[in-house]
């Protein structure tokens, strides 16, 4: 991967995320992200980049011309044509579920990040995108923190991008644990309004340690969590 391009009526909302310390560790190893407004390239007057749905119904859509005009002006081509070289990914709730393979698969490749608004695209996005993907059964004002949740999951993927290579291989889904959650993880004090830490942590017997975390990856890892716990047995 060398090149993100997201395309999103917001280009501003992603001032902060863009630079987390591992994103500029990416930009560092040559990834380019580039952030593009659809208005600037929207043929319609006043800025318009919406329109009411046909057939009725609340809220506006996001028109295919202005996708396309957005894509050709800052990308060149066809945009139709586009998926032919580059991964075209629209964020949208009705989208494949993003997880640790396909952040993966995402990763290899030069992506286009296309973030929906109010209802959402014009179906007909469709015929651009070569994947539709979505972050969670829920839905957003807009694809632009459904961009950053995959942006983050990619960018780690790449080599360097993260300073201990250790945490991207050992940590939640990773294939190391075989796609399970990670183990539990404490730190000081050791013991807190007592709260304490596990014994076999502070062993310093590596083989009993290694067996722990083995038992204590995926779901049972979250049995103990109070988060979990019904609110009446806190």
């Amino acid at each position: 991967m060398t090149r993100i391009d997201v395309f999103t009526l917001f280009p501003q909302a992603f001032d902060w995320f863009a630079g987390q310390v591992h994103l500029r560790r990416a930009a560092d190893l040559g990834l380019e992200l580039r952030f593009w407004d659809y208005r600037r390239y929207t043929m319609l007057s006043g800025g318009q980049v919406d329109d009411a749905p046909y057939g009725g119904g609340a809220g506006m859509v996001l028109r295919i011309d202005v996708v396309c005009a957005a894509l050709e002006g800052a990308l060149g081509g066809d945009c139709a044509r586009l998926r032919d070289h580059r991964r075209v990914v629209e964020l949208t709730p009705r989208g494949r579920q993003l997880d640790d393979a396909l952040a993966g698969e995402l990763a290899a490749d030069d992506l286009v990040l296309l973030c929906g608004r109010y209802e959402g695209i014009d179906e007909r996005v469709a015929r651009l995108a070569t994947d539709r993907v979505s972050i969670g059964p829920y839905v957003l004002s807009g694809g632009e923190i459904a961009a950053m949740a995959l942006l983050d999951a990619v960018v780690r993927k790449i080599e360097g991008a993260v300073s201990n290579p250790e945490s991207v291989v050992s940590e939640s889904f990773a294939p190391d644990l075989g796609g399970a959650g990670e183990y539990p993880q404490y730190t000081r004090p050791a013991e807190y309004r007592g709260w304490g830490v596990p014994d076999v942590l502070l062993s310093g017997d590596h083989g009993r340690i290694a067996d722990w975390r083995s038992r204590h990856t995926g779901p049972a890892a979250a049995e103990g969590d109070p988060a979990r716990r019904p609110r009446d047995s806190a």
